[in-house]
């Protein structure tokens, strides 16, 4: 396969038709972030914090509109600073965390969701990386650092385990803390970050032990690393902490760091594709990358005499499944910074496709060449765009052109300490 680079005049459009959804798709009143394009969708606090994360780009590319936008940054923090915390079942959130969807106008609990931790660690790193890039002496720059700090004080990470060395995944007011905890290896590595470095209502070291306790070590396609299927899990924490030469006790033990893991992770799934065990239509070298995302919906189709299983939302994963031939283009650009080598031929190959690489608002979020449907490419293509897919393919592109989030973030007292209290050593610590 000869080498494809991709170059900085395509890398600048696919950023910007992209974040055209952070720009159209938001209530500018309170700066919350609608999960999906369908109309009448919630906001989505974690895709209001990649928003929020995506703020730099642009003041980096044209410094003229450092003020505008630090306007809007201060307007969104305090919204989250003043909103209503407490038991209430509408309120906006409680603990210093957030609901998972809220209602776009009001602010307010949508539907009867859960109060969620790791959503709510995406909205503060979002919120800490305005608190340390808006870094200048004047009165907005200045209030809009003390929102931040005060908004990532005020989680009380210890709450949260109830009772036990873990996190929970959420509570909810009218039933309490959900029974699911962030047990091993996935995008949680963010949320005990943030737990572990809070300077008020910091989580215990033994509770990174407990999590790293549950990992799952494998050896895949000839690939040893870090399991965990669905691949956005092995590329979230990475959109603000650069783990580049740093290990913690895990990653020592086994000679590499989460980056390169992640790196591992990313070929494992180019490998599936290759070897296509379910001779799904399109898998190749070229055409990869699946992950928890929506599918085509729950229904089977004899198809070429094979009785598929299609599914809805799921976490799809490599390469123990489940699996329907649902693609998903924004977690092959997420993986730019750690395999650019097979991420940009892939993502030149979806750029041919009927997928709106350019518009509205870049690629679809997924696509299954197996499931027939109509259109140009004659297979079903998701009809919304997701808040939380367009971050990382921003934020992605910018951490493999310039690594700016991931130097924003080294700069911050709290992910540092984080860091160091869940053992992590090395490189630029």
């Amino acid at each position: 396969m000869s080498e494809i680079k991709l170059d900085n005049e395509r890398l600048d459009a696919l950023q910007e038709v992209t974040h055209q959804y952070y720009i159209h798709e938001i209530n500018i009143n309170n700066g919350l972030v609608a999960d999906k394009t369908e109309p009448g969708t919630p906001a989505s606090i974690a895709a209001t914090g990649m928003a929020l994360a995506t703020v730099p780009i642009h003041v980096e590319r044209d410094p003229a509109q450092r003020e505008m936008w630090a306007e809007h940054i201060r307007a969104r923090l305090r919204f989250f600073w003043q909103s209503p915390q407490g038991t209430e079942p509408d309120a906006t959130g409680y603990k210093g965390f957030y609901y998972h969807f809220l209602d776009m106008q009001t602010g307010r609990r949508a539907w009867d969701c859960e109060l969620s931790t790791v959503d709510s660690a995406f909205l503060l790193a979002g919120i800490l990386t305005a608190g340390w890039y808006f870094d200048r002496d004047s009165e907005v720059e200045r209030e809009i650092r003390t929102l931040a700090e005060a908004l990532y004080r005020r989680a009380d990470w210890r709450w949260a385990q109830n009772g036990r060395a873990t996190v929970t995944h959420g509570w909810k007011p009218e039933t309490g803390f959900l029974p699911y905890r962030y047990e091993g290896y996935d995008e949680a590595l963010l949320l005990y970050v943030l737990g572990l470095g809070s300077p008020t209502y910091s989580l215990p070291e033994e509770s990174y032990a407990a999590w790293a306790s549950s990992y799952e070590w494998k050896s895949v396609y000839g690939y040893e690393y870090l399991y965990s299927g669905p691949l956005f899990t092995h590329q979230l924490s990475h959109l603000w902490l650069d783990l580049r030469g740093i290990q913690d006790a895990f990653m020592r033990d086994h000679g590499i760091d989460y980056f390169e893991n992640t790196r591992r992770a990313t070929y494992v799934h180019q490998q599936y594709a290759i070897r296509n065990p379910l001779q799904f239509e399109g898998y190749n070298d070229r055409c990869w990358g699946i992950t928890a995302s929506n599918g085509p919906g729950w229904v089977t189709r004899r198809i070429k005499g094979v009785q598929r299983q299609f599914f809805d939302y799921v976490a799809r994963g490599a390469p123990y499944g489940p699996d329907d031939g649902t693609i998903a283009p924004w977690v092959v650009v997420a993986s730019l910074p750690f395999a650019p080598e097979i991420v940009a031929p892939t993502i030149e190959q979806f750029s041919q496709m009927d997928l709106g690489m350019l518009e509205p608002y870049g690629f679809k979020s997924t696509f299954n060449l197996t499931f027939e449907a109509g259109g140009n490419c004659r297979c079903w293509v998701s009809p919304w765009h997701f808040g939380i897919d367009q971050g990382p393919i921003i934020l992605m592109i910018e951490n493999y052109r310039t690594g700016l989030l991931w130097n924003v973030m080294r700069r911050c007292p709290y992910i540092v300490s984080g860091l160091r209290r869940a053992g992590f050593r090395g490189g630029w610590l």
